[in-house]
């Protein structure tokens, strides 16, 4: 018999009102994508100077428009709910059939609630007015793991991490694995869904990759700025040739993404 923790948990991850919270971050997540999408753009064609290609711009830029404060409040509960419905996921779902599956379940929706609740309270800061830069923190983190005798060997591992987890996103995209996470319709509009997914996934799957690669070689050249997170990453891009051309085809991915996650607020299978 289940032990009254487990109960009372079981109950508020499958409450009405939990799952329209996670829902609502669903499309909170969506929103973020896209201002990333847009500002990456915005940095290819050389518009974007000043701002930050990650999580910390697009919620700078929420701030901005009218209503910003109410949206950024929205965003933090939403993203709060997801992170917190995505962690009790991880440990009260049934759907695995082998311990592996298990293993892979547990870690996947425990790292992406963690990140969640993370994204959280940054835009809780953005909406108490305050300030936060992720590269900053992200190149903070580095320089002092590079510091300790051990820290390079961890950022050599953050690095290894970040490749796997991106070349996964890559997979979940090209063979739609991502399939499993909603209820696809079987209306002309699945199709859209699938094309979002498949496109926004590679793309996410890309960038996280190239922050990875950043990692490795702020490790092998012991320089911690190169660690600046996604920012540094997509900025990186501007600099390669033909980068221009796949900095604005990331962000057109990370748009495609923002949308499908809004067709996932209302497809997810919660």
């Amino acid at each position: 018999m289940s032990t009254s923790p487990e109960r009372a948990a079981r109950t508020a991850k499958d409450s009405t009102v939990m799952h329209v919270l996670a829902r609502a971050g669903f499309v909170a997540s969506g929103i973020i994508h896209i201002l990333i999408g847009f500002i990456a753009i915005a940095v290819a064609t050389g518009a974007g100077s000043g701002q930050e290609a990650d999580q910390s711009g697009a919620l700078a830029e929420l701030a901005q428009v009218p209503g910003g404060l109410f949206l950024l409040w929205a965003v933090a509960v939403g993203l709060a709910a997801l992170g917190i419905w995505l962690i009790l996921s991880a440990f009260l779902d049934r759907s695995w059939q082998t311990k592996r599956k298990r293993s892979v379940h547990i870690v996947e929706n425990l790292g992406k609630g963690v990140i969640y609740l993370v994204l959280a309270f940054t835009a809780a800061i953005f909406a108490i007015g305050g300030t936060a830069s992720s590269a900053q923190s992200t190149s903070q983190l580095g320089a002092t793991l590079m510091s300790s005798p051990a820290g390079v060997f961890v950022v050599v591992l953050i690095g290894l991490a970040l490749l796997g987890v991106g070349g996964y996103m890559v997979y979940k995209g090209t063979s739609r694995a991502f399939e499993r996470d909603i209820q696809v319709p079987a209306d002309p509009a699945g199709h859209t869904v699938r094309i979002l997914g498949v496109v926004g996934y590679v793309a996410r799957g890309v960038a996280l990759g190239a922050v990875g690669v950043l990692f490795l070689v702020g490790a092998a050249t012991n320089d911690p700025s190169k660690t600046t997170g996604l920012d540094g990453a997509l900025k990186s891009f501007v600099s390669l040739p033909f980068g221009v051309g796949v900095l604005v085809g990331i962000g057109v991915g990370w748009i495609a993404y923002g949308i499908y996650a809004f067709f996932r607020a209302r497809l997810a299978r919660l």
